[in-house]
């Protein structure tokens, strides 16, 4: 088994006041990240405690997946009630090679290969009522975006998005239950495996 349902992938998540999104917030057992998939297909990347190289080029990731992380940290906190971490994950999509040097501070560089086995070998930090409060508020579009029609985006656009993670959340939320319950089944080996596929699905969709 890899990632089950009690695992919660949103996708495109836009905050703030313009047209800017967060690529992944995955929330679960194992604690609330925000993901940032860089696609280099054939490149080497090299990773230091401050920088990142792609084909001998530095590339400012770090600090973007960082800021990404405390925006989610913050406006997840504000709206559960209570202090929500938030741990940056940069994911590389198909490098030649990935070499860390030294790991960065308070952040997780990894590749798409390598992203389920190292959340799977989480141990669990939130308890089920934290991951399904987190959650919920995670859902809800005034967590995110406090001018959810800005000029630069039309309201139909955000709109649909914003319906989309509800929708995600939803389901997630029935699949808990259903798990709960033991009314999966047999069928449970095949919801787990569909829960590991959103994961190889979203470092694959070519998002960056």
């Amino acid at each position: 088994a890899e990632l089950g349902p009690e695992w919660t992938v949103l996708h495109a998540v836009p905050v703030g006041a313009k047209a800017s999104d967060i690529d992944h917030v995955l929330i679960g057992p194992g604690g609330v990240f925000t993901l940032n998939t860089k696609h280099h297909a054939g490149q080497k990347v090299w990773v230091g405690r401050h920088a990142v190289l792609v084909a001998g080029q530095k590339k400012h990731y770090l600090s973007h997946a960082r800021h990404e992380a405390a925006r989610a940290e913050k406006l997840l906190t504000a709206a559960v009630g209570e202090p929500v971490s938030v741990t940056p994950i940069v994911v590389f999509v198909g490098p030649k090679h990935l070499i860390i040097k030294q790991s960065p501070a308070g952040m997780v560089v990894c590749t798409d290969r390598s992203l389920l086995r190292w959340l799977r070998r989480r141990r669990p930090v939130l308890p089920e009522e934290r991951v399904v409060r987190i959650t919920a508020a995670a859902a809800l579009p005034r967590t995110w975006h406090r001018n959810p029609t800005p000029p630069e985006v039309e309201p139909a656009v955000l709109q649909e998005r914003f319906a989309a993670l509800r929708t995600s959340v939803r389901s997630a939320r029935r699949r808990r239950r259903l798990w709960a319950l033991g009314l999966l089944g047999g069928g449970g080996a095949a919801v787990v495996s569909q829960a590991s596929e959103v994961l190889n699905g979203l470092v694959n969709a070519g998002l960056s």
